[in-house]
């Protein structure tokens, strides 16, 4: 029998390419149970190979049950082996999602923004740091140093709360810029606050609680409670962030983003930050605290962090390195009460184990030596410089046609157009000239009031920002 297998993928060995060949030549039915294959010299003269490279061939075949070798006979197709039909003609079965696969599936479009490559040339994109303002090289010399002096037993399983010297490194840190009360043992490393938020709803949450959330929030907040069958209690926001009196009775979670709220960028004042914590002490609720870009205030002294005023434990604070070092070191984490760290700790390890060792010793020796704050410094003034052009190019260019939200911290603002506009067209409109902005409808559980436009600022220069702010100009 001549056998046509096509050699023709450079790189891969001959003896993997005609083991695939035959392979597939069993499994869709040339060879069919019983049959006898070609013997490994025939097999060699027709492909015009060596007889080595078919032997290497069917002893992989026979190793994993595809033939069977008859002594002084051959090589055999086993019995019962089933054929399998060719892709296009087989039809996909109908696999059963859990509540929890249906409700993921239905979220299209988790990020909101562009992906690598597809950027508009002035692109206010929000939510991501300045990776060419951060000192790769200082970091590629303490993960060397830390890969090579680290001893071999140390990259085995590590803690799942995580690695006791970033924890420390963590800790102090907190301490000292958010006024965060904290010890060590309160702190647990995850994979970026997107997981922080979900260990939140796994610890805390039963399919049908009451959960209050701000409105407009998060997506992947609201995402991750959907998915969990909560029942979302939207509160309004309004200039002064949540408004603390239209929280509902008897909820028992409310997420919130009291530094920088997002995404509007208001600030929670101090009476409704206690307002906060009085509501959850009367209704024995948790409230979680994302502090996702509280580093960065522009205006005074920033406001020490809700969990600093909490004196009963009810506050789960979740922060993140995404938005100050780099989106691609994926190490976040939570400070927990005490009551709370066992089971935290326990549905970390069910997760994933723990957090890369490696990458969680470099962040701490970055930390421990001062040049994470000496980074964070050289982000707030460049930062404070794009925001003061950012709004001097606003003032110019737009005036008194959109009122401005959010520019006393953070790295995004909003603006409020006076005159009623369709977002999508204005976001359309921009794009045509050029130019990404990014509505913030998709934050809000109903249709919203009005319509506001994010402009981010942390990757633009200076004359982007002002060339950008001029076409949208002409847009709005």
């Amino acid at each position: 029998m001549h056998l046509l297998i096509p050699l023709r993928r450079p790189g891969e060995p001959l003896s993997r390419q005609v083991y695939a060949g035959l392979r597939q030549a069993i499994l869709g039915g040339t060879f069919s149970a019983g049959d006898r294959l070609p013997s490994t010299r025939d097999l060699a003269e027709q492909l015009g190979i060596s007889r080595t490279v078919t032997v290497l061939a069917y002893e992989q075949l026979l190793a994993e049950g595809y033939v069977i070798g008859r002594s002084g006979s051959g090589t055999y197709v086993p019995p019962g082996l089933d054929s399998v039909p060719a892709a296009a003609s087989q039809v996909p079965a109908q696999l059963r999602l859990s509540r929890f696969g249906a409700r993921a599936a239905l979220l299209t479009d988790p990020a909101g923004v562009p992906q690598p490559g597809t950027a508009p040339r002035y692109d206010f994109a929000y939510g991501a740091s300045d990776i060419e303002c951060f000192p790769f090289e200082l970091w590629r010399r303490i993960l060397l140093r830390r890969s090579r002096r680290m001893p071999v037993r140390a990259l085995d399983y590590g803690p799942a709360q995580g690695s006791a010297a970033l924890r420390a490194a963590i800790s102090t840190h907190l301490r000292r810029a958010r006024a965060v009360v904290c010890e060590p043992s309160q702190v647990i490393v995850v994979n970026g606050s997107q997981q922080a938020l979900d260990l939140v709803a796994r610890v805390l949450i039963e399919r049908g609680d009451r959960v209050a959330i701000e409105d407009p929030g998060y997506q992947g907040t609201r995402e991750v409670l959907r998915a969990a069958g909560a029942r979302l209690e939207p509160v309004p926001v309004d200039a002064d962030g949540l408004i603390a009196e239209a929280l509902p009775q008897g909820a028992r979670l409310a997420f919130v983003t009291p530094s920088h709220q997002f995404p509007t960028g208001a600030i929670l004042t101090l009476s409704r930050r206690q307002a906060l914590l009085r509501w959850a002490a009367r209704n024995n609720a948790v409230l979680v605290e994302d502090d996702y870009d509280g580093e960065f205030r522009y205006e005074g002294k920033p406001l020490e962090s809700l969990q600093g005023l909490d004196r009963e434990g009810r506050v789960v604070y979740v922060g993140t390195f995404s938005r100050t070092v780099f989106s691609a070191l994926r190490i976040g984490y939570l400070v927990v009460p005490h009551s709370l760290l066992g089971a935290f700790s326990a549905a970390k390890w069910l997760c994933d184990r723990h957090t890369a060792t490696l990458e969680q010793e470099t962040l701490a020796e970055f930390i421990d030596s001062g040049l994470y704050e000496r980074h964070l410094r050289r982000v707030r003034r460049r930062n404070a410089a794009s925001r003061r052009i950012l709004l001097e190019a606003v003032h110019r260019h737009l005036g008194e046609r959109v009122q401005v939200s959010g520019d006393q911290a953070g790295a995004h603002i909003v603006l409020w157009p006076q005159q009623r506009v369709a977002e999508d067209a204005v976001i359309r409109a921009a794009a045509a000239r050029e130019v990404g902005v990014y509505g913030t409808a998709r934050y809000y559980l109903d249709r919203p009031g009005r319509t506001g436009i994010m402009l981010g600022y942390a990757r633009l220069r200076d004359g982007e920002i002002r060339e950008g702010v001029r076409r949208l100009a002409a847009v709005l």
